[in-house]
């Protein structure tokens, strides 16, 4: 079978933006999108930059944008991308420099890794009395990571991440997932899992994701990184670090829907800037529109029915809930 590929060519040295380039090849049943890469860069073009190792699904270095899509090249049909989408186009990671063609700069996503210290921070080693404990909280421990170990750092995370297209600034999945990792370690200490949760109550921590799904979506290795930040934000809760507009949001969120059944929206903003004057001062255009549209209830409006029924549902999920 001949197919066309569609490849994105860039080389900063010397061309001003990407150009696709169109390259035709015969291939079989059962090739991958890199065992085509390979066979383009070896038979048709060694110019072609792109990057691969183990081509097992390992390593992560053959991530790369196939068809709108990030995935590993290495496990990526050629046939199933072409019943799917019927043409095959690759691009580089999307959201990181490119160095060339198919390659790009990881270094801010290293990082980024680094920022949230992905290496255990308990006070003192264990004492050789405490060896054995160590060792069987680490073997029956496990399942409690989530799966998030098996990230592979290959950045298809990041580069699908809509709040770090906007700003590169944020922290990204990848290294908000694996923050929650050493959460989740049973040989972490109090005093260093309060620590790593505030680091990440700033301006582009835990907070600013939007929960748009995406990195599930692309992930290669089933980590959740969305999943990930739901556990950090609700440590954070449980550990009283509120002070984050995003800690405050939902916590305004569950007191207003208790109080009332439903969302009051005009004092929702101000659960969330508090009462600081400058801030009062940002919201009151909102405030504005939200009257002229006719989003401020009555406040002398009748009570929901039932509203008794929802505070004894509240009462039994909270009883049910185990406490911390």
């Amino acid at each position: 079978m001949r197919l066309t590929f569609t490849i994105q060519r860039f080389n900063p040295e010397v061309d001003s933006t990407p150009y696709p380039q169109e390259v035709r090849l015969d291939v079989g049943r059962g090739t991958t999108v890199l065992d085509a890469l390979i066979r383009i860069k070896n038979e048709c073009d060694g110019s072609l930059a792109l990057r691969y190792s183990c081509r097992s699904a390992i390593c992560g270095s053959c991530a790369m944008t196939i068809n709108g899509s990030e995935k590993l090249a290495c496990r990526t049909s050629l046939r199933k991308e072409l019943e799917r989408h019927g043409h095959i186009a690759v691009a580089p990671l999307r959201n990181l420099p490119v160095i060339k063609d198919l390659v790009v700069d990881m270094a801010s996503f290293w990082k980024k890794i680094r920022d949230v210290h992905p290496w255990l921070a308990s006070k003192a080693r264990p004492s050789h009395e405490d060896v054995p404990a160590q060792m069987k909280a680490q073997d029956h421990g496990h399942p409690q990571f989530h799966n998030v170990d098996a990230c592979i750092m290959c950045g298809a995370c990041v580069a699908a991440c809509t709040v770090h297209e906007v700003s590169k600034g944020f922290v990204g999945p990848a290294a908000l997932a694996k923050a929650d990792r050493f959460l989740s370690d049973p040989r972490e200490s109090n005093a260093s899992i309060r620590a790593r949760l505030s680091a990440l109550q700033d301006e582009d921590g835990m907070w600013d994701c939007t929960r748009c799904n995406f990195c599930v979506e692309v992930c290669p290795k089933d980590v959740k990184p969305m999943e990930a930040i739901v556990r950090l934000r609700r440590a954070s809760l449980e550990r009283g670090l509120t002070m984050a507009g995003g800690a405050r949001h939902i916590l305004g969120f569950t007191e207003l829907v208790e109080q009332h059944g439903r969302l009051n929206e005009a004092i929702m903003p101000l659960k969330v800037v508090g009462f600081a004057p400058r801030r009062l001062r940002d919201i009151l255009p909102l405030a504005i529109n939200m009257l002229l549209k006719g989003k401020i209830p009555n406040p002398f409006g009748h009570a929901l029915p039932g509203l008794s029924h929802l505070h004894a549902l509240i009462q039994r999920v909270r009883r049910a809930t185990p406490p911390g």
